[in-house]
């Protein structure tokens, strides 16, 4: 593999704790119970609107939909410094590198904070390209995944999708590199149980260089 693309939220970022405990303060807008990590495995896909409606066992308008993503993306703002990068991340960066590929970030977060959070976490030295959501909360990644190869092959030579890891956490990024023809290697670690990430049809790693070796960039 020449080019690896990161998952940022759940793949390099250790986040679920500090995702959980904001969801559960969006659905305490709605006097609903809490869940536990499991408990956002069981329920999480995308959009993520659809998400809450399964929790909330009911459709979710779009004025409740406007409330829930802003009480939680300020409850994960004001958490985030509790979270920490996956125990193997910057190993795994390091060992691409080593290894010759490219890579770079591509994640669902706000761009304008992933940027800074990636240099905080020492994590953007490493990424030829970063990119966050600059669209509408919520969205699905197939999209984003297209405009950052097209990106990818503006700012260097052009690479041949075969020649592309996709690395995340969830089935979304799975489905994102299934519709754009890159191969993708998903980690056990984030949004969804191993028998999900098992049905997708893709390798499924316990660990980010684990990820590297069965998408054979080591």
């Amino acid at each position: 593999m020449r080019h690896v693309i990161w998952d940022w939220n759940g793949t390099l970022l250790d986040d679920l704790e500090i995702v959980v405990a904001a969801v559960n303060d969006s659905l305490a807008l709605f006097d609903a119970a809490p869940i536990d990590p499991d408990g956002y495995r069981d329920h999480y896909t995308r959009p993520v609107y659809r998400f809450y409606e399964r929790l909330l066992e009911r459709e979710v308008t779009a004025a409740e939909w406007e409330r829930i993503d802003v009480t939680f993306h300020d409850s994960y703002r004001r958490r985030l410094t509790a979270s920490r990068l996956t125990d193997d991340a910057l190993d795994a960066l390091g060992l691409a590198a080593d290894r010759g590929a490219s890579q770079s970030l591509l994640s669902m977060w706000w761009h304008d904070e992933l940027v800074p959070a990636a240099n905080d976490w020492d994590v953007a030295r490493y990424m030829t390209r970063i990119d966050g959501n600059r669209g509408e909360a919520g969205e699905t990644k197939a999209r984003h995944l297209a405009k950052h190869l097209a990106a990818l092959n503006g700012d260097t030579s052009a690479i041949e999708p075969t020649s592309v890891l996709v690395i995340g956490d969830s089935l979304d990024d799975a489905v994102a590199a299934q519709e754009v023809g890159v191969p993708c290697v998903l980690y056990d670690g984030g949004s969804h149980h191993r028998r999900e990430l098992d049905a997708a049809g893709v390798p499924v790693a316990q660990s980010l260089v684990a990820a590297l070796q069965l998408g054979g960039v080591v």
